[in-house]
């Protein structure tokens, strides 16, 4: 983890200089034009990036399924883990982006019903009312049935789990692909609640011949391969999309006002409705474990901060690369002080206490505290922390109303959640 903590470090210096020093004054504002290429163009470099991690974690994956032995599959968990700080910057150009919100539930979907893919402990039960394939254990049959109709899987390849599988029966539980998939596989079930400790698969769950554990190893890695080989060439068509003649930039460019507003749209949906809302309150309110995003391996402290990096790059127009490069440009917060300075100084203020309380929760976790512990029942200090960053959202999500106003930018619509909007709702 040393290299994720390294970079954290970098993120967050890069914050005080955004703050202490805007990239234009006020009688050189940025056309809209000018904003929206940059932006387009951290978009690209954030999934180059992602999609760099996610080439050296299939080939992590594939020494595994060859050679499997504890050194591969801690290898192939760290290559998961180091996946994971580009991508989670990229959902910044979530929501506001047609093109990337059809295409993340291939990639990001959670949480997911994981008897779909393999053997589950037997406390997870044996039916769903909502799934049909909720125990389908895709990995020890060779057929499975939905709807009355047979599904033959008896050769795993990427277009079987994209296909026919990935939210089969119309249930968004299914997930059978994406970086939430490679992490079941990898780590297997987290048992052990808001108790310490992740999910513990054994390397010889991959194993050959009479080492095998639990069966079907050589169906289990197929399904790694394959569903790695998947995240790639999934990656690969997002970094297209943002390329100079792709068809998210051109979408994008082609009504500047709405590009900002879009810009915007996104910041203020993951703020609120998305990572305040369900990944962080639904999970508090509720004390579960079942509702952290990165369940099987307590990497969720990770996603969670990088998460909110990824809202601060795009507000600044600046992110720094995993080589160390940074792109950088016009951004909205240029546009944003020139109609109303005193706006742009909060909100870049509230991303920052922001980022300060999410990186208190990322420190505990490092220090031993999980983030499914610290949003355990009963665990004062560790509801407090976590609320403390919830709380940082939500304000950072108003001043990006205000934002909205001041560049007179007519209907953004900032997603909501029921654990936010309508608590009531959330106990029914």
């Amino acid at each position: 983890m040393s290299s994720i903590l390294r970079v954290a470090g970098r993120a967050a210096s890069v914050s005080f200089l955004a703050l202490a020093a805007p990239a234009f004054a006020q009688s050189d504002t940025p056309s809209q034009e000018a904003v929206l290429k940059n932006y387009a163009d951290i978009a690209l470099a954030t999934y180059e990036d992602a999609l760099t991690r996610a080439k050296a974690l299939e080939e992590a994956n594939k020494a595994l399924t060859e050679n499997a032995s504890a050194e591969t599959l801690q290898a192939a968990r760290d290559a998961w883990k180091a996946s994971r700080p580009a991508y989670q910057q990229s959902e910044a150009f979530r929501f506001g982006n047609p093109i990337v919100d059809d295409w993340e539930g291939r990639v990001n979907a959670w949480p997911l019903d994981e008897g779909l893919i393999d053997y589950v402990d037997a406390g997870y039960g044996t039916e769903s009312d909502s799934n049909p394939l909720y125990v389908a254990n895709v990995i020890a049959n060779e057929e499975i049935t939905l709807g009355g109709e047979t599904i033959d899987v008896t050769t795993i390849t990427p277009e079987l789990l994209q296909d026919k599988l990935q939210e089969a029966g119309g249930v968004e539980a299914n997930v059978a692909t994406g970086y939430h998939a490679i992490e079941f596989l990898l780590w297997g079930q987290d048992l052990n609640g808001t108790e310490a400790g992740a999910g513990d698969r054994p390397a010889t769950d991959f194993a050959t011949g009479e080492a095998c554990t639990h069966g079907h190893c050589d169906r289990r890695g197929a399904y790694l391969n394959a569903a790695s080989e998947l995240l790639v060439s999934d990656l690969e068509e997002m970094v297209g999309n943002w390329q100079e003649d792709g068809a998210a930039r051109k979408a994008l460019l082609d009504d500047p006002t709405a590009g900002i507003s879009a810009i915007l749209t996104g910041m203020g949906s993951l703020s609120y409705g998305e990572l305040a809302g369900e990944r962080m309150k639904l999970g508090l309110l509720l004390h579960d474990p079942e509702e952290e995003h990165d369940c099987f391996s307590d990497n969720t402290h990770v996603s969670h901060y990088y998460d909110v990096v990824g809202i601060e790059n795009v507000y600044t127009g600046s992110y720094e690369r995993i080589d160390g490069s940074t792109v950088e440009g016009p951004s909205v917060s240029d546009l944003v002080e020139a109609k109303a300075p005193e706006v742009d100084k909060e909100l870049k203020s509230d991303l920052q206490d922001t980022l300060t309380a999410m990186r208190a929760v990322y420190d505990a976790a490092e220090g031993g505290e999980a983030y499914d512990q610290q949003i355990g029942e009963g665990n004062a200090d560790g509801n407090a922390r976590v609320q403390k960053a919830i709380d940082g959202l939500i304000a950072q999500t108003r001043t990006i109303e205000r934002a909205v106003a001041a560049l007179d930018l007519g209907d953004v619509t900032i997603e909501g959640s029921d654990s936010l909007d309508n608590v009531d709702a959330v106990f029914q």
